[in-house]
């Protein structure tokens, strides 16, 4: 077993390669990103969720909306199971409406100090990627749950915890990606989730990125230039209000793309160089969205996702 030091060592002399993979394909990308985008459009459940009309109609929602994907929520799935559903039939429903699980929310608390805790939380994340795989899915969020508050965290420990959960990944072919928490005392900044990313100096390393959290945390959008397709396979699409404050917003703050102060001429020229394939997964917490017909508000997000591409990069 390698020791504490050595795999510091590690970690320090080989980061800058997996940095080489992450940022490796801006220039190559930049004649292709020329051409019209491909992004892919996807619906995190998040925004329909106060109606819980339950993981099936869920699906039936993106699908009816014209969304090619869809990003559920790990307990809305057990509680789909718990009820005696089966995620085959459930795969089916997905296939036969033709959509991808292109991601899924959980909340394994990976990342804590705690060593007890830790290994607990491995196994319910490798439990959750079990759930995923089932359904096709190939990916899921990895954010700095547990660790939002109290100490800031050494991002070269942060980074050998990510690889841990990574490895996992490995086991069962999904594949966690670090996500940016901007209320979060750990991981609230661009930069210093794409060095975690970077420094677990492994292959399957990525991130999941928002625009809200991005804004939230402090960082501006500058950064995403930095990235390649491998680095960034999924983005959170929302957008914010110029109130209240940075400090005093929240999650329920957000609104729909394009409808809020975000520079989204300049984001979406950076997203189409980084990675013109990229999933857009609209996600939102808003009350007001909440009360409204779950068909109604999903196709107005793609319908606002599609505007700003149009508008910037058509």
């Amino acid at each position: 077993m390698q020791s504490s030091q050595s795999r510091r060592k590690f970690i320090t002399t080989s980061g800058a390669l997996a940095s080489t993979a992450l940022i490796a394909g801006c220039a190559s990308e930049t004649k292709a990103s020329k051409a019209m985008p491909s992004f892919r459009y996807c619906l995190n459940t998040s925004t329909i969720r106060e109606k819980n009309i339950g993981i099936e109609a869920e699906v039936d929602v993106a699908a009816d909306a014209g969304y090619s994907g869809i990003e559920p929520w790990i307990r809305t799935l057990r509680a789909y199971m718990k009820t005696g559903g089966k995620l085959s039939d459930l795969k089916k429903r997905i296939d036969d409406r033709g959509l991808q699980v292109e991601s899924a929310i959980g909340f394994a608390n990976w990342i804590v100090d705690d060593p007890a805790k830790r290994s607990e939380a491995l196994e319910d994340a490798k439990s959750d990627m079990d759930i995923l795989a089932q359904l096709g899915g190939s990916r899921i969020a990895a954010p700095p749950a547990g660790a939002t508050k109290g100490a800031v965290l050494d991002l070269e420990i942060v980074a050998e915890r990510y690889r841990a959960l990574l490895e996992v990944g490995r086991a069962t072919g999904v594949t966690p990606m670090l996500e940016v928490w901007g209320h979060s005392v750990n991981l609230h900044r661009l930069g210093q989730t794409l060095f975690a990313t970077a420094e677990s100096s492994h292959p399957n390393a990525c991130m999941l990125l928002d625009i809200y959290h991005i804004f939230k945390g402090g960082s501006t959008y500058d950064g995403l230039s930095l990235l390649g397709p491998q680095a960034m396979p999924v983005l959170h699409m929302n957008d914010f209000p110029a109130t209240p404050s940075r400090v005093e917003m929240n999650d329920s703050h957000r609104v729909m793309p394009g409808d809020g102060v975000a520079d989204f001429g300049t984001i979406m020229k950076q997203l189409q160089t980084v990675n013109p394939n990229m999933v857009f997964s609209l996600e939102l917490f808003n009350r007001d969205y909440w009360k409204q017909d779950p068909l109604k508000v999903a196709q107005l997000g793609i319908e606002k996702m599609k505007t700003l591409v149009a508008k910037n990069l058509g």
